[in-house]
């Protein structure tokens, strides 16, 4: 059994792309399609099916009463009892097109600007109101706005500026303006836009196209007009009547070239110059104009002849474009009154375009009278340098400086020195006819220049004076002995050998020779012949000293004194004694100084520095601990035992130990003072536990010998050797007068009974001191008897 669906196809379309939008309708054809399936081979048959609607396109800006109809959706399966429901959905459905869902008509709800949107895309579908189905696939369609005429031409800007060169060609292009239509240009004239000129005829024109605004005039100057203003007119509808239109302004500058040459307002300047104006001296200013600006404008002026053209000069004020009159050399009215100048003004930067317009200079005549003036004194000399020898004598001419009056009248001249420029007062000069002589001794080594200033001042008039510098230059002549130029800090070996080089002593002199020093180095003559050491003339201006012997003690001799004779070979011959002072010092292998001091090689065979240190620490703290402890006794001092003054005793024995107690009874024994014998015994104290055991040693009994001090010396040398003596925190003390004195007894208990023969006159030579004694012994026989 065979089925056909047929389904007609009716399709309406538009061309978008030319000017006319054309409908038309489209219909497809039936298709037949015959297959066979592997079942059982049946044909299939495609329904036609078929949309149907007319123009798709609207005009813009609708000013109707009713909504504007657009168009109508039909479909072949509409059988016009309402069963199918039309829809549209896309661009602006529902808000700005709406559709009857009965007939399909589509009408706009509002009014439509093709400038802001000009294509509408929508779609169309066909629905059975029972079922729901589409009965129809969904078709797209467009809508087209049609454009009319209803935006005008605008400018790019509202206000153009442009510049064109000054005697600029006619047709000289200046600028183009550029105006836009918002309309369609595909649709008619309504945005084909005119371009035409308003405004600034007969200067300008406009390209009625391209809107390029040329120059219409010749040789248009600068100088008589510089700003033009320019309104040109943009209309669309291609300048036709009833076209939109708009407007803008151009201004235009000419700019300057240069076509004038400078002008001096006037052909002749005068100017007036005293006679003693420094060189430099601004004397005026001269200016040519030029009605042209900027670089064109610019001007150079030179003196093109005269006969002052070596006496003035003429400078260029690069701000002001002025000529200024410059004295170039000095003026002297005597000799000439009155200059005349010609200056040439001309342009640095012609444009040869305009060079047919004659030359860009322009030549004006400068006349300049020299003014007479009572002039000050003026100089032979800008300077003058004058040499003379240190060793001249006070008083003596060393140069002369004069200088004369420029004026016709030649008045006196009078000359001094500035004492401001020589505080010393070591020169003078005569006032009448220059001649400078000296007050004081000259020293090159002291002072090699001098500079004084000398002023000459008319006698006439004093307010006229000059001032010229003098530049003494001082020249030396061999005043001064050549010596060490250092202090040489110089040591031998004492393992050194003979010949070794020890020192090279080097000499400065305060003179200067024209030739260059030369200084010679020769013993002395006293010693001509040393044996410890040599010196060697290097002829280079230094010496070397060498050693003469094998080895050096410094037991003997520490310290060597060298003299050395030096003298110079200028004239006349200078020369004086420089002694070195060798020390013998201890030295390595190498030969390096390891110590020179004799009291390190007494300490070298003996402690070291450490030790040396240590020692001394505790000498220090030795001493602190006795000036402590006799603070503490002074402060500690108790009652004396005995108060009565009748009590007289012949020993006073006193006890301070304070002992440790009651328990301590082995701590100190008073017996071992009053018992020799029990002295000798060496007791360990029972308070203390002494660090190591020593072996008791028996001592001799000293109390036998007769001498005193040297039982006190051996007392202190066992308690000094012993270190478990008691006690550890006390002091033992041994004290010792001595012998008697050696000197008689003076007491008369003692003299002879024969010593009235003894002669006492004596005593009267030893002095006012003495006077007493010698009046009780030296005195009369009654007196003594």
């Amino acid at each position: 059994m065979r089925t056909y669906h047929c389904l007609p196809l009716f399709i309406w379309t538009y061309m978008f792309h030319t000017i006319d939008a054309i409908p038309f309708q489209e219909k497809a054809n039936s298709e037949r399609i015959v297959g066979l399936t592997e079942d059982d081979g049946k044909t299939l048959h495609r329904t036609k099916r078929g949309w149907m609607w007319n123009q798709f396109f609207l005009l813009e800006e609708y000013t109707g009463t009713d909504t504007q109809y657009v168009g109508k959706l039909h479909t072949d399966q509409d059988k016009g009892d309402g069963n199918l429901k039309y829809i549209l959905t896309g661009d602006g459905a529902g808000s700005l097109f709406v559709i009857d869902e009965n007939t399909g008509d589509i009408h706009a709800a509002k009014k439509l600007d093709r400038e802001e949107k000009s294509l509408y895309v929508l779609r169309a579908k066909a629905i059975d109101r029972k079922t729901g189905r589409q009965v129809e696939p969904e078709s797209e369609f467009i809508i087209k706005i049609h454009d009319i005429n209803d935006n005008e031409p605008k400018f790019t800007k509202d206000l153009y500026t442009a510049s064109v060169p000054e005697m600029s060609g006619v047709g000289t292009s200046v600028i183009q303006v550029t105006a836009t239509d918002a309309d369609d240009a595909n649709y008619g004239n309504s945005a084909k836009v005119v371009y035409s000129i308003l405004q600034g005829q007969p200067y300008f024109s406009v390209d009625p196209e391209s809107g390029i605004i040329k120059t219409a005039l010749p040789d248009m100057s600068r100088e008589n007009r510089e700003q033009y203003q320019v309104v040109i007119q943009a209309k669309d509808m291609g300048g036709q009547m009833g076209g939109l239109s708009g407007t803008t302004t151009v201004n235009i500058t000419l700019t300057d070239v240069n076509n004038n040459p400078p002008r001096f307002p006037q052909s002749t300047y005068q100017f007036y110059s005293p006679e003693s104006v420094p060189l430099g001296t601004h004397l005026g200013r001269i200016k040519a104009n030029d009605p042209d600006v900027g670089e064109n404008a610019e001007m150079e002026y030179s003196i093109a002849e005269g006969d002052g053209a070596d006496m003035f000069d003429v400078v260029t004020d690069k701000d002001t474009q002025e000529g200024i009159i410059t004295v170039k050399q000095n003026l002297d009215y005597e000799n000439k009154m009155l200059y005349t100048l010609k200056v040439d003004a001309s342009n640095t930067h012609p444009d040869p375009r305009f060079l047919y317009l004659g030359p860009f200079k322009d030549t004006a005549v400068v006349k300049i009278s020299v003014e007479d003036m009572d002039e000050p004194p003026v100089f032979s000399k800008i300077f003058y340098l004058i040499e003379v020898d240190e060793d001249v004598k006070e008083g003596s001419i060393i140069g002369q400086v004069t200088a004369y009056d420029p004026d016709a009248m030649n008045n006196l001249i009078k000359y001094s020195v500035d004492r401001h420029s020589d505080m010393d007062r070591i020169f003078s000069i005569h006032s009448e006819n220059g001649s400078i002589f000296t007050l004081k001794p000259l020293d090159r080594e002291s002072t090699p220049w001098h500079n004084i200033t000398i002023t000459a001042t008319e006698i006439n008039n004093s307010k006229q004076s000059s001032r010229i510098p003098v530049f003494i230059r001082i020249l030396d002549i061999n005043d001064h002995a050549p010596e060490f130029a250092m202090y040489y800090e110089t040591f031998v070996c004492e393992n050194a050998k003979p010949g070794q080089l020890i020192q090279t002593v080097s000499v400065m002199d305060k003179d200067d020779p024209p030739r260059g020093h030369k200084f010679f180095f020769e013993p002395v003559p006293e010693f001509p012949l040393n044996p410890n050491f040599t010196i060697v003339d290097n002829k280079d201006n230094t010496a070397g000293i060498m050693t003469r012997k094998d080895g050096y003690s410094r037991n003997k001799m520490s310290t060597y004194l060298l003299p050395i004779l030096i003298f110079d070979n200028d004239y006349p011959i200078q020369s004086s004694t420089g002694t070195l002072t060798i020390r013998v010092c201890a030295c390595d292998n190498q030969g390096n100084m390891q110590s020179c001091n004799a009291e390190a090689l007494v300490l070298s065979a003996g402690l070291s520095t450490g030790a040396l240190i240590a020692i001394l620490l505790c000498v220090i703290i030795l001493l602190v601990l006795v000036v402590l402890f006799a603070a503490l006794k002074r402060q500690r001092k108790k009652e004396p035992l005995i108060i009565s003054k009748d009590d007289v005793r012949d020993n006073i024995v006193t006890y301070n130990d304070e002992g440790g107690g009651e328990e301590d009874t082995q701590a100190f024994d008073i017996g071992t003072l009053r018992n020799p014998e029990a002295r000798e015994d060496s007791k360990f104290r029972r308070d203390v536990m002494p660090e190591t055991i020593f072996q008791i040693r028996r001592t001799v009994p000293l109390w036998e010998n007769i001498d005193v001090q040297d039982f006190i010396h051996r007392r202190l040398k066992e308690n000094d050797s012993d270190p478990s003596a008691p006690p550890y925190d006390s002091l033992a003390t041994y004290a010792y007068e001595g012998n008697d004195s050696i000197a008689d007894s003076l007491s008369s208990l003692e003299s002879p009974t024969v010593d009235c023969n003894q002669d006492y006159g004596y005593l009267s030579d030893w002095g006012p001191r003495f006077k007493k004694l010698a009046d009780m012994y030296g005195g009369d026989d009654s007196d003594r008897d």
